[in-house]
């Protein structure tokens, strides 16, 4: 494992990643170097085919550059063999999907903990905190409903919490405001700004909402791959 001496909680270092299509080669990036540093609150946007979606999976570790070097919390992702990389993914990253991908056999509870379980934190820590966060989100009550019995604001706000719970290096958000309406949307994204005011959590949102971007304090727009314009707001 090698340790990075830069201060980014995420960077990304002259990263390409190409993709192979029969006879067709497809640039999903192109030398993209990218500096997260804690606490931000950042949306990567850009039009369908720019590279946002790519990059947050380049960044979760779900997928790995064609070259260019990544580095999370210090550690550079391509020193590590496939179980580090699965367990840098549970202890460090934490994931909020449009999809939610909740486990529909578990309850509210026992989708926000499951990190923490996987992770062996004793029984009574984990109830802390997820109780604690579950009433932060606005689910105090709903903690045995199952997904099904949730709706899709509410079993995001179950996503919020799980990927939050291990207090992870950064959490990284793909079109969390995608399936839900824009009263649920705003509520989602106040608590994220609360989460990570409170919690000092990083959040990286991959985005084509107006309503992530207006209220993210930097944008990162993506075009073909490279980054056309990089904005921090006060």
């Amino acid at each position: 494992m090698i340790s990075n001496s830069g201060s980014g909680i995420v960077d990304l270092r002259d990263v390409s990643k190409v993709y192979i299509q029969g006879e067709h080669r497809i640039s999903a990036l192109r030398g993209l170097t990218l500096t997260i540093e804690k606490g931000e609150f950042t949306a990567i946007c850009g039009p369908s085919g720019s590279g946002k979606t790519t990059a947050l999976n380049l960044i979760g570790a779900l997928d790995s550059p064609t070259s260019g070097t990544i580095w999370i919390d210090g550690t550079d992702l391509g020193s590590l063999n496939r179980k580090e990389l699965s367990r840098l993914r549970r202890d460090r990253i934490g994931f909020v999907f449009q999809a939610y991908n909740l486990l529909p056999v578990l309850s509210a509870y026992e989708n926000a903990e499951i990190v923490m379980a996987v992770q062996g934190v004793p029984d009574a820590q984990r109830r802390e905190r997820v109780m604690a966060l579950l009433a932060q989100v606005g689910l105090e009550g709903l903690e045995n409903r199952r997904p099904s019995e949730l709706s899709g604001g509410q079993q995001q706000r179950v996503a919020i919490a799980r990927a939050i719970a291990s207090r992870p290096a950064v959490v990284l958000a793909d079109e969390p405001t995608a399936n839900v309406d824009s009263a649920t949307a705003d509520t989602l994204l106040d608590m994220m700004e609360a989460l990570n005011r409170e919690e000092g959590a990083t959040f990286i949102f991959s985005t084509h909402d107006p309503r992530v971007m207006e209220r993210a304090r930097r944008v990162v727009r993506l075009v073909d791959g490279r980054v056309e314009s990089d904005e921090v707001r006060a």
